[in-house]
């Protein structure tokens, strides 16, 4: 693992596929949560904001863009990074789900090999504990 343990959410329909990246994800030593669909997303999201989500762009019902797009419209998640993780491999579909409001591009079907160190190199910075001590300056 090269990143500290951290928090994750995936969201994905495809059992087979939440299994694999959970798995991969855990193995890698983070915490992953998961959701099936938008509604079981903001459920989870309610709970914790996690580090990152992993979003599958093709839910049942409310599609991953259309999600993107709500979770950017609140004030507590406009900052929250979130990447596209889909089949859509085709030209212009990176382009276009990063216009849609996500912060990094991950084709299905993943490589195994790597999968865990392409999202840690999307994730963000580790946010300091609550009861951390701000560093001194010399």
């Amino acid at each position: 693992m090269s990143e500290a343990s951290r928090d994750l959410l995936i969201v994905e329909d495809n059992r087979q596929n939440l299994e694999l990246v959970q798995f991969l994800l855990e193995e890698a030593g983070h915490r992953v949560r998961s959701a099936t669909d938008a509604r079981g997303a903001r459920a989870e999201l309610e709970r914790l904001v996690p580090d990152l989500v992993l979003m599958d762009m093709q839910l049942p019902g409310t599609d991953g863009l259309e999600l993107v797009a709500e979770l950017r419209g609140d004030p507590r998640f406009r900052h929250l990074p979130i990447v596209a993780l889909t089949a859509h491999a085709l030209r212009g579909d990176r382009e276009r789900f990063l216009a849609g409001g996500c912060d990094g591009y991950i084709a299905k079907p993943i490589d195994v090999a790597t999968f865990a160190l392409q999202v840690e190199a999307l994730m963000p910075p580790p946010r300091p504990a609550p009861d951390a001590a701000p560093a001194e300056a010399d």
